[in-house]
């Protein structure tokens, strides 16, 4: 066998087993295909952390729909946490609101031109019903119209970290269902755009700051003004919920979302024991390529499935872990030449149940808390340094959190160093000045050699 014949044939069979380390690399984008989703992207995270334990293409900026809403909700409850609006507040129908609620190929309540109705009924019809018209009732309310209103919108997206977002209108409809309305400085065809991992977030700080949105988005049905005659029907587009055609345990919200752009997606919420999951699908087909309403909840379902079978909340490092080779800091000036630091709190994270003992921590210092490598005292007790920032023992990723931050958690000082009395401090400068001495005497006699 001549040396090029073999040169040949050693790459014919490296080549082949090269690409499969390639393509077979973990990484949030490229495991979907072990799930089998069919959908555009898709996102699961940790609603009591954030943590990310699933994405698939979750950069990617997509149409979002009525997922749009949960802004809405958010903007909304924090208005009635500042006092700005009431729940029984009143409001008075406009032109357009009742416009796009008389349009019954959306999703509405038909509101009456002029008539009143409260923020809370607003709302119920927002939060169970995905009403268009009652959305932007809300808006108007907050703001005085949507034009203002989604610049609300976008401030608060910025404010919360959401990254690749488009705000046009308060509902998440395409501009040409708002009967030439839309607001100002919009296009006619424009629609809300953002990755799954920004509505993810939004989800993550609706869920953290006001819970009690679930205790309407988790209402399957409800009549909307019951006993007059504008009653009308509200049933849940979650059809996950409770009773409804695809149950799942623990699912009590938020938000679906389906427009030509955005296909079928949905922001979903489970829980089940001590955890919470946050599924977002964007997109979803069926095995035919068909968008459908079981196709989005089919793939939450999968997530679902995921989260709660995969993984367990483990705590992987108790409060007392020691970093190896960071023990201690220096102190400076202090009574004390050094101060014990450790985590702030034992790490609890959600991990797969096989790999509870494969992760650990690494110790970065935080620079600015620090001069010349020390810190100086007085050094009081439970001072941050510093992160811990978790790794896997195999080298398998460990995802960040939705906000972007990486797996890392506190280090504090675990005790208190005064700053030395001026008699120690002294002390300190005289043996500082002899041991330079000492160092330069020994290293010119070492030269002589």
């Amino acid at each position: 066998m001549n040396y090029m014949f073999k040169r040949t044939l050693a790459i014919l069979l490296v080549v082949p087993v090269l690409m499969m380390t390639i393509f077979s690399a973990p990484g949030s984008a490229d495991a979907a295909e072990d799930l089998g989703l069919r959908v555009d992207a898709a996102i699961l995270v940790d609603a009591d952390t954030g943590q990310i334990l699933y994405g698939k293409n979750e950069d990617a900026t997509l149409g979002i729909a009525s997922m749009s809403k949960m802004m809405t909700e958010y903007l909304l409850f924090e208005a009635i946490e500042e006092g700005r609006i009431t729940w029984d507040q009143e409001y008075t129908v406009s032109d357009y609101a009742y416009a796009v609620s008389q349009d019954r190929r959306l999703s509405n309540v038909p509101l009456r031109n002029g008539e009143k109705y409260t923020i809370q009924e607003l709302y119920e019809a927002l939060a169970i019903y995905s009403a268009n018209g009652a959305t932007i009732g809300i808006a108007e309310t907050l703001a005085g119209s949507e034009t203002e209103f989604i610049k609300l919108m976008s401030e608060k997206a910025e404010e919360l970290g959401l990254k690749d977002y488009k705000f046009v209108n308060s509902t998440g409809l395409n501009n040409s269902y708002l009967q030439g309305m839309h607001p100002k400085g919009t296009g006619e065809n424009d629609e809300n755009v953002m990755p799954a991992k920004s509505v993810a977030l939004l989800a993550y700080h609706l869920l953290k700051d006001y819970p009690e949105v679930l205790e309407t988005t988790s209402i399957p049905k409800k009549v909307f003004r019951e006993g007059t005659s504008d009653a009308i029907q509200m049933d849940n587009w979650n059809f996950m919920l409770p009773g409804l055609v695809y149950e799942y345990e623990g699912v009590d919200g938020l938000k679906t979302g389906t427009t030509d752009l955005a296909g079928h997606a949905f922001t979903g919420t489970a829980k089940r024991g001590d955890t919470r999951l946050i599924a977002v699908v964007m997109k979803a087909v069926d095995e035919n390529g068909n968008g459908s309403y079981k196709a989005r909840f089919d793939a939450a379902r999968s997530l679902f499935d995921y989260g709660f079978n995969q993984f367990v909340k483990e705590e992987i490092l108790p409060a007392d872990h020691k970093f190896k080779g960071n023990e201690t800091l220096p102190v400076n000036k202090g009574e004390e030449s050094e101060v014990k630091i450790g985590l702030k709190e034992p790490v609890t994270m959600l991990v797969r149940s096989s790999e509870k003992d494969k992760y650990t921590a690494e110790f970065t210092a935080d620079e600015s808390k620090l001069k010349n490598g020390e810190l100086e005292a007085p050094v009081k007790e439970g001072t941050v340094v510093g992160k811990a920032n978790i790794v896997h023992a195999d080298g398998e990723p460990v995802y960040g959190n939705v906000d972007g931050t990486p797996a890392s958690f506190d280090v504090v000082t675990k005790e208190s160093v005064e700053k030395a009395g001026w008699f120690s401090l002294t002390l300190q400068a005289i043996g500082d000045f002899f041991s330079g001495i000492w160092d330069k005497a020994t290293g010119w006699v070492k030269g002589l050699f």
